[in-house]
């Protein structure tokens, strides 16, 4: 028999005729053209469903495209919530009026996922009877398919019609592999919107952090960063042409020396350091290793903290001890030379009356100057007194002209010792100002003494300070200036900005610690007032101090 014999008996039978055998031929490549059509169709909804889909655009979009494949005029999926079986997704959307489907329901029976299966109205009738009566045709057929993850079923894949038995087993074959795509879909979408939650999470967390962070790779390119630099790092920040971590936060052209990046890539253990940028800004920076799946280095967490103030707050406190422990040697000083010099005025003033009264009033003019001088060291007494009690006075209105007195009758003496004038221009209109008296003393001494200092190495035939007081409009305002002007060495404009810093000084590690202009500083702004500086290097310097009139208290 020849192949053609052959192929007409297996098709149709040895008494079949040719007819036959092309009808069954024909549908067979009709079968063929519909099965790849569903295929195409599978692979174009693959194409079409995006992760960051929802489920209902999912649904939607399968909805639009099946009609091509086997007849459908409902597409819904149904999951398990709290014990129901409920339909969260369905096209059209007002299909069905009720979303819960009830206990009672056959299709109950096909979450044991054996497979697609097809229902009737007779076989289903509970649900066929939840559809909406107003949509224009009721389903006929129905068929169901589980949806797997993971080898387990969580939910249903329902497809309906409007035709009587629309579902062979061709058709539930294909309901079941478009189920399976369709899980797989779904699958990644929530996958998806879980790890978009926890990077926005984490975005959102990083941006939060108040602190400059930055995420360098092991090439020192900035990753990413949250914007928050401090406004005296931004501009060198901005002005960088590359992405590099030395170019963007010290505006360089290279790494820098011992950079902690590499000490990372050598030990892989976090490395902490402090600098200061060229706004006089002091940042601590610690750097953190990243690494990935394999404990290799792939990045570093640079944090950055502004600890300008902190230091400033440290230098006020060590000031504050330093005066402290200067105050109770003071007032232990000024109270054991109280009582001999009050004994020594005593009898100086008795011996004087008694050589008056004896007719010898020029041997009582030694001892008139000895009652001057008793006098002048008990003046001198008393404000070491007041000076030691500064952390106890409150603010008051003060005369800022007697302030200025008391000082200088401290420091007077010293200050001429080194072959200096003092010249005082003191306002005798001066307002009060409601202010802590000692502190405007702690103020005035160190605009004293840096002036002294920067008069000790300049070789001048007349060496002046100046003293004096005055008021100023400003703003609507009134305002009182104590200020100090010396003829000394001046100040180079490019350090006139880092006098205020915590520790900064340009004199010997024996003659300064840079902490009093920083607490000077402090003490003007805690009064509402600032300190202005005017200096040329080679000819002086001028130091305010500015503070405003309170009107309430003036006098």
């Amino acid at each position: 028999m020849t192949d053609r014999g052959k192929l007409l008996e297996q098709l149709t039978g040895v008494d079949s005729s040719k007819l036959n055998y092309y009808v069954e031929l024909k549908k067979r490549n009709q079968d063929v053209l519909t099965q790849n059509s569903r295929l195409e169709i599978l692979q174009q909804l693959t194409r079409d469903i995006n992760i960051d889909m929802s489920i209902g655009d999912i649904i939607e979009r399968a909805f639009k495209q099946l009609p091509k494949a086997l007849p459908c005029d409902f597409l819904g999926l149904a999951k398990m919530q709290k014990g129901e079986l409920r339909i969260f997704a369905m096209a059209p959307r007002d299909f069905f009026s009720n979303p819960v489907v009830a206990e009672d329901s056959r299709l109950m029976d096909a979450l044991n996922g054996l497979g697609a299966t097809c229902y009737r109205p007779e076989d289903a009738p509970v649900f066929f009877g939840q559809a909406n009566p107003d949509n224009p045709e009721q389903l006929r057929s129905l068929a169901v398919a589980p949806l797997f993850e993971r080898a387990e079923v969580t939910g249903l894949l329902l497809l309906g019609s409007t035709r009587e038995s629309a579902y062979a087993a061709a058709e539930l074959n294909f309901v079941q592999h478009l189920a399976d795509q369709l899980a797989i879909s779904l699958q990644n979408a929530r996958l998806y919107k879980q790890v978009s939650r926890a990077k926005k999470e984490w975005e959102e967390t990083f941006q939060a952090v108040t602190d400059p962070i930055f995420l360098i790779d092991t090439d020192y390119n900035v990753l990413l960063h949250n914007d928050r630099l401090p406004p005296q790092m931004s501009e060198a920040w901005n002005r960088a042409i590359s992405d590099k971590c030395f170019a963007r936060l010290r505006g360089g052209v290279r790494p820098c020396e011992n950079c902690p990046i590499e000490e990372i890539k050598k030990n892989g253990k976090p490395v902490f350091q402090r600098w200061q940028t060229e706004g006089d800004t002091f940042v601590d920076l610690s750097y953190y290793p990243v690494l990935n799946d394999e404990k290799q280095l792939s990045a570093v967490t640079i944090i950055l903290k502004d600890v300008t103030q902190k230091l400033k707050m440290e230098a006020q406190l060590v000031q504050s001890a330093k005066m402290v422990a200067l105050g109770v040697m003071a007032a232990g000083v000024a109270h054991e030379l109280n009582s001999p010099m009050t004994v020594i005025i005593g009898t100086a003033q008795m011996l004087a009356r008694e050589l008056q009264e004896e007719g010898q009033p020029e041997r009582s003019e030694a001892l008139e100057d000895i009652i001057n001088c008793g006098l002048r060291c008990k003046r001198i007494i008393q404000n070491l007194l007041t000076f030691s009690r500064q952390d106890q006075a409150p603010q008051a209105a003060i005369d800022l002209n007697a302030e200025t007195d008391r000082v200088l009758g401290m420091i007077q003496y010293q200050i001429n010792r080194s072959q200096i004038l003092i010249i005082e221009h003191l306002d005798p209109e001066l307002p009060r100002v409601f202010a802590n008296g000692p502190q405007i003393q702690q103020v005035l001494t160190n605009f004293l003494i840096n002036a002294r200092d920067a008069l000790s190495d300049v070789a001048r035939a007349e060496k002046v300070i100046e003293v004096s007081t005055g008021v100023r409009m400003e703003g609507g305002k009134s305002w009182v200036v104590l200020s100090v002007l010396d003829n000394g060495t001046g100040i180079a404009p490019e350090d006139i900005s880092k006098i205020f810093t915590p520790f900064y000084t340009s004199k010997e590690s024996s003659k300064g610690t840079g902490l009093g202009l920083s607490v000077s500083l402090g003490i003007a702004e805690s009064h509402g007032g600032r300190i202005e500086v005017d200096s040329k290097l080679g000819v002086g310097s001028r130091f305010c101090l500015v503070l405003p009139v309170d009107n309430d208290n003036a006098a």
